[in-house]
């Protein structure tokens, strides 16, 4: 892992046009790693195409996917930024659907699209903090969070269930003030 070369990539906010190269990563990603979300493959797989184009044509100033895309165009990396609606939360927000493709995991990919989350939310006026949850089993992500600063506040014991394991989720939080 130390010997591999960091991998240039483009990172932007995703669009309604995405939608298909969004949809495919974002079902690789609850296939290919069920522990580390809250979605399941079977449930995202059975509703039709729609949700992804929905999803990406919400993205506002309180609302983004961000991706990452290799030399060729090939979208490699996400990751999802969302500010709490309610008025009394809206200092928060949080991240969620972070995944990067295999083949080019650790590579620098991850700690690119963290970083450019975080300098989103910094932009978004009032926003104090971003919270995440992660699989307490997922240590690769718990380092790359804790890399970025995040800190852990509290544990959600059997927060999801994989089969016939429970799974424990470790909130954690950015202090951005």
């Amino acid at each position: 892992m130390g010997d591999t070369v960091p991998l240039a990539v483009m990172l932007r906010a995703l669009r309604p046009a995405d939608r298909d190269a969004y949809r495919e990563l974002r079902l690789r990603a609850l296939r290919e790693e069920p522990e580390a979300f809250t979605s399941s493959y079977e449930e995202q797989a059975a509703s039709t195409a729609d949700w992804a184009s929905a999803r990406l044509a919400t993205a506002t100033d309180a609302n983004l996917i961000l991706g990452a895309f290799d030399a060729g165009g090939r979208l490699v990396g996400m990751v999802g930024l969302e500010r709490q609606p309610r008025r009394k939360e809206r200092h928060k927000a949080h991240l969620y659907g972070m995944y990067v493709a295999p083949e080019v995991a650790g590579r620098g990919i991850g700690g690119q699209l963290v970083a450019a989350a975080v300098a989103a939310a910094r932009r978004w006026i009032g926003v104090r903090q971003i919270t995440l949850s992660v699989t307490r089993t997922n240590v690769r992500a718990r380092r790359l969070y804790e890399t970025a600063g995040f800190a852990t506040f509290g544990i959600e014991p059997e927060a999801i269930r994989v089969d016939q394991a429970f799974l424990d989720k470790e909130l954690m939080v950015l202090r951005l003030t």
